[in-house]
């Protein structure tokens, strides 16, 4: 077996729009194709061994067992491999369960398919999962425990923690989307200008100052002190000999911290004697110079967490410890407490696995005991002298026992201190009295508090702490997102975008999309290059400036990663024709169509698929599509067309020379075509195939008609605007056209606009794509023969695995099939067969040259330009 390519799906896909985190790994089984499971002697009896976990598999059988039995009947190897990658997962801790295997059109090469929990934990399994299958196919050992706890050991480096995960999920719940920044935890929640930001428990309303407060903690303690809050006496201290100043102002036992600590760092509590003070100070100092001294608080430590002012939970935080049974040792009870199935490795789990470390040895010396020691029945001994979860703790949920007036004074503190998401530290006997009753004290004030505890207490009600930050960052009423067009399809998505965001910017809003050319917010643009991929999607939505974005949306970055957003308002297919075919087991119109689906089943219920009536594969799906539909035509007479006029429905058509909204029967003409530029006075029919589409999308996401109509008459085709869509230099003698066409639609298209194109002779410089197939090269070549008199074959820069003479043949091919006698030559590189059409330009001649290369291309003709106009002016 050999694996030839994994890929990462983030967004709807072709496997599933709702599934959107998936991994498609392309298998070639080799000399396995000829060996389904029921062929390879005792392999169900390894598998069934190795994963007995697998017999919850149901399988097409649709029952406990049901994969085991597909098993003994013959399935093959790649079926395989997509259970065990899940199965290793779940064994893992990770819910996953969808998966897919299907062979492609190359035999014996499959695509197989599974969710994931996090990426890279995902390709991970399916490398893993081919090594454990060829195990089991080799009869060769496999340790599953190395590859599950490899797998957690990923999962914890890569997933976000449990305080940030919760906020996310619960936004989810809501349907607000989410991004996330980076690898760590910092996490965009919505859409441009609406987008939130938090990191952990900081948001991105969380005051600077109040977190510099609450990170120095003896500060805090004065700011707290001069409000009537209850704090511990005590003092900082930088050596020795201050530690013995403020030891005898308070006495004994006292609590040592560090000044900057968290998460109980460098803390040693209840000193009751000078040398475990003078080796607290040293501990504390490895984490900050400076060290707080203060009064040991007897009672019991209490989290309390305060969002947006208001407490929402309460929590008694227990040190992981265990309980003597009079018979066993510290470590056997340690390994039996973390058998608990509650705990689990890092966050996996409500707790965590308890570790031996110098904080647990410390603890023991100090009772004279060690990991042998067998202590009394009953005997808690704690292990930890912190009651950090992270460490091993544990949590009560006292929520409903805090009093009224420990309520008010935690709502306080929130806002002494300014913190929207605020955790106090208590000490106290319990919460069920005041403070001032009880003789509890403030311990510290936490920003960025851990929400883990709350969550998922050890004992007591679990509480959605993450709804309160939500509700602070989103309240009722508030967008998350903002409107989202994709346009795709094969021909016209570049202009089809770039016309649809003239009309979102000419009617009052910053708008962001991304085309064939660069991504631009307004019309400037901040990237060059394709990005018509997911990764370009999410530079527009995360730009906080951006209002609305309109999105062109290729095949390539759909079939890779997926869509960049989970759904659209307005899904544009401008049609579907051959281009690209036989590339990434894409190879008839069917197989291209359910890519370019993928965008309309994203759009909302409630919005709008816009389709061509006049595309064959196009009209299919739209019965299909669990969205409003409306569609447009060339061709008033369109028999789809006039089916949806007497349904009362919504199209958009060319009619008596107008761009035409149509509600059922009834006609909203919105401009001439002769007075829209980007038709070039209506001879570019193709051009009025994409503003019909345009107009239509606009029209039916509410914009006003004459908003539309002045937006299509103030588009200017240009260069600048519209690179490589029928860009027109004009020179005293002649002219050049440089065009994007490069398929055969595409050039079906300039020849229908160079009927209308006057001129004594048409040369064109054309070149073939070498990942196209040799059918859509010679038809190009063949279109080419009709339309000009004279071409030139050039030679793309990149080849794409096919020799330069080959390409060339074909094309030649396909020239000598047009029924015209047309001379050509070949000249290699672009520019210089450019610059040899333009040196034997004739007075009237009109030369094209189609390339999906351009920039090179347009900046020699404006170079010409500049000095042909400059060689004027001199004259």
């Amino acid at each position: 077996m050999r694996i030839e390519k994994i890929q990462v799906l983030r967004g709807p896909n072709i496997w599933s729009i709702r599934r959107k985190k998936l991994i498609q790994m392309r298998l070639n089984l080799e000399e396995l194709e000829d060996f389904p499971t029921n062929k390879i002697d005792g392999f169900r009896e390894r598998i069934e061994a190795l994963l007995p976990s697998m017999y919850a598999h149901r399988c097409s059988e649709g029952e406990a067992g049901g994969f085991f039995k597909r098993i003994e009947m013959g399935t093959w190897m790649g079926h395989v491999i997509e259970h065990i990658a899940l199965e290793i997962q779940h064994l893992a801790g990770m819910s996953v369960g969808f998966g897919r295997t299907r062979e492609t059109k190359t035999p014996g090469t499959y695509n197989v398919v599974f969710d994931y929990v996090e990426e890279k934990v995902g390709v991970f399994a399916a490398e893993e999962s081919v090594k454990i299958a060829q195990a089991l196919i080799d009869n060769t050992d496999y340790n599953i425990a190395d590859c599950v706890q490899k797998l957690k050991e990923i999962r914890e480096q890569e997933r976000l923690g449990p305080s940030t995960g919760s906020i996310v999920e619960e936004a989810v719940s809501r349907d607000i989307p989410w991004i996330r920044l980076g690898r760590n935890s910092l996490v965009q929640l919505g859409y441009g200008v609406n987008q939130q930001r938090f990191q952990a428990t900081i948001t991105g309303n969380t005051s600077s100052i109040a977190v510099d407060i609450a990170c120095n903690k003896e500060l805090t303690k004065k700011m707290l002190d001069d409000a009537a809050i209850p704090v511990p006496t005590g003092g900082l201290v930088s050596d020795v000999e201050q530690l013995e100043s403020v030891i005898k102002k308070i006495g004994y036992p006292i609590v040592i911290k560090p000044l900057d600590g968290n998460h109980g760092r460098g803390q040693t509590i209840n000193v009751t004697d000078w040398e475990t003070a003078k080796i607290g100070l040293e501990h504390a100092q490895n984490v900050s110079r400076r060290v707080i001294v203060e009064k040991y608080v007897t009672g019991f430590d209490f989290r309390v967490l305060v969002i947006n002012h208001k407490m929402v939970a309460a929590a008694r935080r227990v040190p992981a410890h265990i309980i003597g049974d009079g018979e066993n040792n510290i470590q056997y009870l340690i390994d039996l407490e973390n058998q608990d199935p509650r705990r689990g490795y890092g966050h996996e789990n409500v707790l965590t696995e308890i570790k031996v470390d110098k904080d647990t040895n410390e603890l023991l010396e100090k009772l004279e005991y060690s990991l042998e020691t067998i202590p009394q029945k009953g005997e808690i001994v704690y292990l930890k002298s912190t009651a950090n979860l992270s460490t091993g703790g544990t949590s009560i949920d006292v929520t409903e026992m805090v009093h009224p007036e420990n309520i008010t004074m935690m709502e306080r503190i929130s806002r002494i201190i300014g913190l929207d998401v605020c955790g106090v530290d208590v000490m106290a006997e319990n919460l069920t009295q005041p403070l001032k009753e009880s003789g509890g004290a403030i311990l510290e004030v936490n920003a960025a508090p851990g929400f883990r505890m709350h969550l998922a207490p050890s004992e007591g009600l679990p509480r959605n702490v993450a709804a309160p930050v939500v509700d602070m960052l989103y309240p009722q009423g508030k967008e998350c997102r903002i409107p989202i067009m994709a346009v795709t399809g094969t021909n016209g998505k570049t202009t089809t975008t770039r016309i649809l965001s003239h009309i979102v910017k000419n009617s009052g809003y910053r708008v962001g999309f991304t085309t064939s050319d660069g991504i631009y917010i307004q019309n400037t643009m901040l990237s060059k290059g394709d990005t018509t991929g997911p990764l370009s999607a999410e530079f527009i939505l995360k730009d906080p400036t951006v209002e609305f974005a309109v999105l062109e949306t290729a095949r390539g970055g759909i079939l890779r990663s997926g869509l960049g957003f989970s759904r659209c308002d307005v899904g544009v297919l401008t049609n579907i024709k051959e281009d690209h075919l036989g590339l990434n087991d894409i190879h008839t119109l069917k197989d291209l169509t359910r890519v370019k689906r993928v965008v309309l089943d994203s759009v909302k219920k409630d919005g709008w698929a816009i389709l061509n009536a006049g595309d064959e594969y196009s009209m299919k799906i739209k019965n299909d599509l669990d969205c409003r539909v409306a569609i447009f035509s060339m061709d008033e007479n369109n028999p789809y067309i006039q089916k949806y006029a007497k349904e009362g429905k919504t199209t958009c058509v060319f009619e008596d020379g107008y761009v035409t909204i149509k509600k059922g029967e009834w006609k909203i003409r919105i401009e001439k075509v002769k007075n829209i530029p980007i038709t070039m006075e209506g001879k570019a029919r193709f051009m009025i195939e994409n503003v019909l589409a345009a107009s239509l999308a606009a029209y039916v996401y509410g914009f006003e008609i004459q908003n539309i109509a002045q937006a299509l008459t103030t588009f200017i085709p240009s260069a600048q605007l519209t690179p490589g869509r029928l860009n027109i230099f004009k020179f005293k003698n002649f002219k050049v056209m440089i065009d994007f066409a490069h398929n055969p639609a595409g050039y079906e298209a300039i020849e229908d606009f160079l009927k209308n194109v006057e001129s004594n002779k048409k040369i064109g410089i054309i070149s073939g794509v070498g990942d196209r197939r040799d059918e859509d090269i010679r038809e190009c070549g063949k279109i080419a023969g009709r339309m000009f008199d004279h071409i030139i074959i050039r030679s793309e820069k990149h080849l794409r695995g096919r020799e330069e003479e080959e390409i060339n043949n074909l094309i030649i091919e396909g020239i000598n099939s047009s029924g015209r006698e047309v001379s050509y030559e070949i000249i290699p590189k672009e520019i210089e067969a450019l610059k040899h059409a333009m040196s034997m330009a004739e007075d009237g001649m009109f030369i094209t040259a189609l390339s999906d290369v351009l920039t090179n291309a347009i900046e020699l003709v404006q170079d010409y330009q500049h000095r042909e106009m400059m060689e004027d002016n001199i004259l």
